[in-house]
């Protein structure tokens, strides 16, 4: 475990918010949004249950309901997430799979109507990945990409020599002053930086993040960063509210409390900690301090998870079969159950059942009225979904 008592965190500048009309002014990222599973690890070999593929659909999907301004295409959008107002918040990449080369604002808010109501972090966020709106309304985001220069693996870099090590580092990055990404941040829901958490481009070592994937804050105030994507690191770290690191848990692995891809996380009533085990193909959960409780492989590979006020367990899955030939077996969407028994009731499938790389949701969520929410990577695009029978 890491030691506690470290801070790294900075507070406070402001960021302008941009509500109303945008100009599509920024370079699409070539890499397709498929190469940031194919990051991830070769799945873990596991004993897993037959398929559920087959469970009732209740939900009719709404045409069109979020609405972007005149001249703005949706990019990969990633995450979703409800505030306490009922208001709709999201992470997507400013038209493309990446926001570095974009001048577009990537945290986006919209009313219950799917119009956009503001939104900001342009020109700070590398490529967002995670949101988390808190009890007070405050909006968190992970990082996951960076612009650092390329470096070797983490897990490859004793068997380099001085000097492949060397000319690695050495390789094209950002000018000086201008690194960003493998950071947390937490805005006000006015767009005002609150907190930083993690160094630019981050790093494999302990008090920095390494591609942080998902954040998730307490009603106490405490937070918990899901850290690694599939390179490097592969735990769980656990701040105070004033960004005081507490401890850090989990390994590479995927024995358990072990994480292979820790993608998503959610938490139940009981205080819980559910862990999307992504390339494990599994749910961990977990009490607050790290300790096991149990595994769930129904709901297949999990990119997204959400818990609703009822105790329901809404899992996105946008890789079986596609990204992931070990789950060719199992249908990608979206698996509804309960999350205090891990019953799965309903199943929202991947319209496209022949994708060749991520999609379906990869984030969830889940309004007060049961509709839900769809952030889709590879397709481009956000989803509603309303209960009909």
């Amino acid at each position: 475990m890491t030691k506690a008592g470290r801070i790294f965190v900075s507070y406070g500048i402001s960021i302008t918010v941009m509500v109303g009309t945008f100009a599509c002014t920024g370079t699409e990222n070539s890499a397709e949004s498929s190469a940031e599973s194919n990051a991830e690890a070769e799945v873990a070999s596991q004993v897993q249950p037959e398929p559920l593929n087959n469970h009732q659909n209740p939900y009719d999907l709404v045409e069109g309901w979020a609405k972007l301004p005149e001249g703005r295409e949706w990019g990969s959008t990633s995450a979703v997430d409800i505030a306490p107002d009922g208001t709709i918040w999201v992470a997507e990449r400013c038209g493309a799979n990446s926001c570095l080369e974009s001048d577009l604002s990537p945290v986006l808010h919209f009313d219950q109507e799917g119009n956009l109501l503001a939104s900001f972090g342009a020109g700070l966020i590398a490529s967002p990945h995670g949101i988390f709106v808190d009890a007070d309304g405050n909006v968190w985001v992970t990082d996951w990409m960076d612009n650092a220069p390329s470096i070797p693996r983490p897990e490859n870099e004793r068997s380099l020599s001085a000097e492949a090590r060397a000319a690695a580092q050495a390789r094209k990055g950002p000018p000086e002053g201008t690194t960003k990404g493998s950071q947390v941040f937490k805005f006000s829901e006015n767009g005002e930086l609150l907190m930083t958490l993690g160094e630019p481009g981050g790093a494999a070592e302990p008090g920095y993040f390494y591609q942080p994937s998902d954040v998730l804050v307490t009603t106490d105030g405490t937070i918990f960063v899901a850290d690694g994507h599939g390179r490097g690191n592969a735990r769980i770290m656990k701040f105070t509210s004033d960004g005081t690191l507490i401890t850090t848990f989990g390994t590479k692995g995927s024995g358990p409390g072990e994480f292979n891809g820790p993608h998503a996380l959610a938490m139940d009533s009981m205080g819980r900690l559910f862990v999307g085990d992504r390339s494990n193909n599994r749910i961990q959960i977990l009490d607050q301090d790290g300790n096991f409780i149990e595994e769930w492989y129904q709901f297949s590979r999990p990119s997204g998870i959400y818990i609703d006020q009822n105790d329901m367990i809404y899992v996105a899955d946008s890789e079986s079969g596609s990204v992931a030939p070990s789950q060719s077996a199992w249908k990608r969407g979206i698996r509804i159950g309960s999350a205090t028994d891990g019953t799965v009731m309903y199943f929202i499938p991947d319209p496209d059942e022949d994708a060749t790389s991520t999609s379906a949701a990869e984030g969830v969520a889940v309004d007060y009225e049961g509709n839900i929410y769809g952030a889709e990577v590879g397709p481009r695009a956000l989803k509603k979904y309303v209960r009909v029978r």
